[in-house]
């Protein structure tokens, strides 16, 4: 029988530089620092971009004309595919025969159709008007929900028609990308995507929470009036200075 303990094996740990590796984590650390040394600009250039913004947009407020969050929905659905003036054109005749859910909810198609005509598309906003009545008629007792969840559920709402109630009837933090905040955030290089889903989170990520829905909506304006898709009022930009997009014309 072997002494348990003639053969003991004793181990010695041998600290060496391995010059390799030394270099490969310089290189990893240098990369960290200049990575968040680079975002510190980057945050300060979209604060300038924002306070650029809250001065040349003052009023920010959605420019459907609305009384509550019903008849903002409605006009939202209205949007679709055309001008916030020409739905304000609608509207008021609409929300004078229609008042509540319930009353579009047995609507007639036909009649509803005539009402909301020079929308555009009428037959599909119709019938997604009527469905999305009796929806919130029915399980919601004609309140309009104030989640995203049940928001995008409802017939012929999707995620812009979700912020822009959350943000605007319900002052809930909201960022609404449409083909105007589209066109902005990419020549203002906020996002590199073209999904609206993902520059919404882009634009999450980028912008403060607290100011998700004012600063969607100033872009949303900006698009509108002065970053046109054709014709970019580029001499009258309050933010050219800030604008690196290869497009931008000259001063």
């Amino acid at each position: 029988m072997k002494n348990p303990g003639s053969h003991r094996r004793i181990w010695r740990l041998h600290l060496i530089r391995n010059p390799f590796t030394i270099g490969r984590h310089s290189r990893i650390m240098t990369r960290a620092v200049t990575h968040a040394s680079s975002a510190r600009p980057r945050r300060s250039r979209v604060a300038r971009i924002l306070t650029a913004l809250r001065t040349s947009i003052p009023d920010m407020k959605v420019e459907l004309d609305h009384r509550n969050p019903w008849e903002l929905l409605v006009a939202t659905i209205l949007s679709a595919q055309c001008t916030d003036q020409r739905v304000n054109q609608v509207t008021p005749n609409l929300f004078r025969q229609y008042r509540q859910p319930r009353d579009y909810a047995k609507a007639s198609p036909a009649e509803l159709e005539v009402l909301i005509r020079s929308t555009g598309f009428f037959k599909t906003k119709a019938n997604n008007l009527i469905r999305c009545a009796k929806v919130v008629t029915d399980q919601f007792h004609e309140r309009v929900p104030d989640t995203m969840e049940a928001l995008a559920a409802l017939p012929g709402v999707g995620r812009k028609t979700a912020n822009v109630i959350l943000g605007n009837a319900f002052g809930k933090p909201a960022v609404v990308v449409d083909t105007h905040v589209k066109r902005v955030a990419g020549r203002l290089q906020f996002t590199t995507h073209t999904d609206p889903t993902k520059i919404e989170s882009d634009l999450q990520q980028l912008l403060p929470e607290d100011q998700w829905t004012e600063a969607s909506q100033r872009l949303l304006l900006h698009g509108r009036y002065v970053c046109l898709a054709r014709r970019p009022k580029c001499l009258d930009c309050a933010l050219y200075a800030e604008c690196h997009w290869e497009g931008k014309l000259a001063r």
